[in-house]
């Protein structure tokens, strides 16, 4: 029992046995022994009863489990949430520039890591854009299922040979191509990204048509269009 709740009860103990002591002064004869002595039995009773009525009162409540929500990791109590199938391409994504970090990590070649870099930086926009524009999630989804997961077979396969510490004709021609095959993945990925902003390419054509043509039919458009 805390120091605090000792003194709670200490202090309920005292005032029980001064109320009884009050009482019983009117009901006994305190001037015969047996009344004070009585007396004296029944305060002793009230304030032993009043201490421990003291201490059930400031008794500490038994602690509870905390509460589901309060378990979760701080990382995911911040989540937002932007749907079943924009949430699900995030997640894949994050998976994939994880896995990606980890290679640029292990392989050496500063050429090939400036490579990853770059493929991550993309895939990272790519993903991203998932929530910008749903409309391109079937595209997106094409991305990640079969180009993403293949650069990144490859890049494994490139860090296993690297760590071998050893040259052969069949490593270096697989560790070239392999190399070279990073060119063309990231001269597709740009391919792939831009072909996303199709669609809002063509919505800023239609409000600049819009705004043209409101600008001239209020004269003020000082005879010069805006540029699309």
């Amino acid at each position: 029992m805390s120091r605090h709740n000792k003194g709670r009860s200490g202090a309920a103990a005292i005032y029980g046995f001064a109320g009884a002591w009050v009482i019983m002064s009117f009901l006994l004869p305190m001037y015969r022994l047996w009344g004070l002595l009585s007396c004296f039995v029944v305060c002793c009773l009230a304030a032993w009863l009043t201490g421990r009525l003291g201490r059930k009162k400031t008794a500490p409540a038994p602690e509870q489990a905390p509460e589901a929500e309060a378990q979760k990791p701080a990382a995911e109590e911040g989540k937002k949430s932007y749907g079943p199938e924009v949430d699900g391409i995030l997640q894949e994504g994050g998976r994939a520039l994880s896995e990606m970090g980890r290679l640029y990590s292990s392989i050496k070649d500063p050429q090939v890591r400036g490579k990853i870099n770059e493929i991550m930086r993309i895939t990272d926009k790519i993903t991203q854009d998932a929530i910008a524009d749903p409309s391109d999630i079937p595209q997106i989804k094409k991305f990640m299922n079969y180009y993403l997961p293949t650069t990144i077979k490859l890049l494994n396969a490139y860090d296993r040979m690297s760590s071998q510490g050893i040259q052969g004709e069949n490593l270096d021609k697989s560790m070239k191509n392999i190399n070279e095959m990073l060119d063309a993945a990231i001269a597709a990925y740009k391919k792939r990204l831009d072909s996303l902003f199709a669609n809002q390419a063509l919505d800023i054509e239609t409000d600049i048509e819009v705004m043209n043509t409101m600008l001239a039919r209020e004269g003020l458009s000082g005879g010069k269009d805006f540029e699309i």
